[in-house]
Order: structure tokens, then sequence, then C-alpha cells
């Protein structure tokens, strides 16, 4: 791994958002280095998605600097030195060099420092107390490199100081072990996140489900889940019965099929089929309506999905669910057959789920009423009942039937 990065391979660094906002801090002995994910993962040759910014300016001389500089200065966090620039509506987090004066584990109370290395030394671990400079130079205060091409998790200095300095940095250690990790997670790391587990109950809800979230979204985070519970990690943000075993299974699925993991998903096969559980935990990481709605319908699920699922029953199961409903049932049945030999069958329904175009049901309200019956409440249950039909017919298009079909209704619902 090379310990320089070519600004000419990394398109991020050459941005002329990028460049623009360096510019505004460098700018008559201003200081900037870029700092953590950016550099970690430019490192490891992955994509760069988010710029962090250090630099030992004070906030307000950032603020002051990027506005002379025609960019956009948001105190997303100033109080703790951290101001957003946005330049052509990119987003760079700045935050200036810092030391930690006191912590509860959740909040700190920063002091600004000019120290770069001070401000490494108060980082999670090794892997994000990276810097570069404009030209590519890397400054590792620690040994950040040497972990990020081993693949060690390793916190910066005393595992337990760290971890008491935010309690977030227990789920943390288990995230990037997943993203990053290599082999077994760092002993010293796991013995003090498993003696300071009780500190989870200091977090937020929020907080815990966009940590965890990360962790589902990783390739494979069974291994990291399977030492959350050894240690009883897991039980103090997810209580209850818990299917690892069918999370295991379905990463293999998503994996053998180059599906794209699905965070949402793999938490509902984690979960038991409870709809009960699955509120619960929702209620407490504050999750949003939609992912909500999704978990307590998979967990309330009744349908029977079975890979030998004729064409037509699997077509009314598409009407009556719509494609995504029916998709996550369907994995989630997958990954509980024993038979390995079906998956050709469970590829051959997420096929027929992804082509099927809705059907549109050909009557209306007018129409049955044209048939005699009156203006109300009983229209609606005439045509659920000539659909309910329709839909077992297969969705049939022959008019004849249909208008066979809505007269017999009719004369056994009005006359």
């Amino acid at each position: 791994m090379s310990t320089k990065l070519d600004p000419a391979r990394q398109a991020w660094m050459r941005w002329p958002e990028t460049l623009a906002v360096l510019a505004a801090l460098t700018k008559d002995g201003g200081a900037a280095r870029f700092v953590g994910g950016c550099v970690r993962n430019a490192l490891l040759g992955r994509e760069v998605d988010d710029i962090d910014i250090a630099t030992p300016l004070l906030p307000d001389d950032v603020v002051k600097r990027l506005k002379a500089a025609g960019l956009g200065a948001v105190p997303t966090g100033i109080e703790h030195g951290t101001v957003t620039a946005v330049a052509n509506g990119k987003p760079y987090e700045i935050t200036t060099l810092r030391r930690d004066v006191a912590t509860d584990g959740r909040h700190a109370v920063v002091a600004f420092t000019t120290d770069w290395a001070e401000d490494a030394w108060r980082r999670d671990f090794t892997m994000n107390a990276l810097y570069a400079g404009a030209d590519g130079e890397i400054f590792d205060y620690a040994s950040g490199i040497a972990d990020l091409k081993a693949g060690r998790v390793r916190f910066m200095g005393d595992a337990v100081t760290r971890i008491r300095e935010d309690y977030l940095r227990i789920l943390r250690l288990f995230r990037f072990q997943a993203w990053y990790g290599k082999g077994e997670i760092d002993p010293e790391a796991l013995q003090a996140a498993a003696a300071e587990r009780a500190g989870l109950q200091k977090l937020s809800g929020e907080r815990i489900a966009k940590e965890m979230l990360k962790l589902l979204r990783a390739e494979n985070p069974v291994p990291c889940l399977r030492a959350m519970a050894a240690t009883a990690i897991l039980p103090e943000i997810m209580p209850g019965a818990l299917s690892l075993a069918r999370l295991e299974r379905l990463v293999q699925i998503e994996s053998d099929a180059f599906f794209a993991p699905d965070a949402i998903l793999r938490l509902a096969a984690l979960l038991p089929d409870d709809m009960k559980a699955a509120g619960a935990l929702c209620d407490r990481w504050k999750l949003s309506n939609a992912d909500r709605m999704r978990l307590e319908d998979l967990a309330s699920a009744t349908e029977k999905i079975v890979p030998y699922l004729s064409i037509r029953e699997v077509r009314k199961l598409l009407y009556r669910l719509d494609r995504q409903r029916f998709r996550d049932r369907a994995m989630l049945r997958w990954a509980e057959d024993p038979k390995t030999s079906n998956a050709v069958q469970w590829r051959a329904l997420l096929a027929m789920a992804d082509s099927w175009q809705r059907p549109h049901f050909p009557l209306t309200g007018r129409e049955v009423m044209a048939a005699g019956v009156p203006e109300g409440p009983l229209v609606g249950r005439v045509l659920a009942e000539v659909e309910e039909w329709w839909i077992d017919a297969d969705f049939t298009a022959d008019e004849f039937s249909l208008a066979e079909r809505l007269k017999a209704v009719v004369q056994a619902t009005v006359y």
C-alpha cells in the first residue's frame, strides 16, 4: 500500500469544488489537510463519498474565509469546531483541530488546538487518524497505515478510554471490522467493548440505528454480529430471540445471486417473526415510517411462498402484495429453505416478480351502477367480489365472461 496519495489518480482531490475549499483555507498562511474516511478509502482504492478536512484555523475564521471565497458556510457543529463548506452543492465537513476536555460517553467538551498529533490522538481508530495534504503526503501519528494494510481495527491509545469518550465507538468497532477488518477482532478492543457494553444504554436510538444499519450493509456482517452476541453486546441494543442463522443464509444468497445488500431486509431476517418485537425495535431505534411498515409487514406475513408455486399462484400473490413485498417474503422464505437445490426455483420466482406488470382491473364503479346497483357502499362490495373472481380467473381479458360475472354478482347482491 502506498504511503502517499497521487492527486492525479484521485479525482475527488482534483474536483474544482475541492480545490476551491482548500484555496480558501490555505490562503495567507492557513493550513488544511484531508482526514479520516476519505484518506482511508483512497489508500485502499475504494470509492470516496464524504470529504472531511481538518484545519488549525478557528471556526469563525473558517466561516469568514469560506464566505470571502464565495462559498457556503453552514455552522453544523460550530461549538465542536465543525463548519460545513458548500461548493457547487458539494458539502465538505471542516473541523478545527481539537482535544477533549471532558466527556460523558455521549457528548464532549472540546478545546481547540494547533497540534495535529493532539487532534489525531482523540480520534477513534488508527485507520481513521490519517491525514493527507493537498499534494497527497500522508501524516500518520500512530500506526494507521500499517493497521489499514493488515486489516486491524485498533483504537487510538487505550481502548477503554476511547470508548468511554463515546459509547457509540463500541458499535463502530464492529462496523469497521465488518467493512475493513481481516481475521479476528483486535483482542484488546473486543475485551474493552464487552466490559463497557452497559454504556450503550446512554445512546439515542437514532445513533444506534445509523451505526447498525451501516454494519448490516457490509458484505458479510454475520461474523461481527456473532461476536457481538458472544460478548453480550448485541442484547444491549437488540433484546429477544434473534435468528443469526437465517441472516447468514440470506447474506449467502445475496452474495451468490449478486444482489445488493439490503439492510432493512437483513434486519427483518435477524428479528423474530413477531410484529410486537419488530415494533419495539422500531420504537427504540426511531426508524422511519417506511422502514417500520416494511419490518412490521414482514414480521406479520402469513402468505405461503414456496419454491414450487405455479405461475398462476405467483401472479395472484404479486397482485395482492405488489412486487417489493413479494420479493421480501420470497427472500426470507428462501433463507429458511434447508434445500440448497431449490435455488433455481427461488431465482425463477424472483425473476417473475421483476418482470411482472400489474394488470389493470377493467371494471369501474360507473359500470357497476349501470348494471343496476344504486350509488353507495354496495358498489364497492360488488366491485370487490368481481375483482376476486377476476383474480382467480388469472386476470382474464375476456369481456363477455367479465360482463356475465358482473351480472351474476349484481343479481345475487341486489335482487
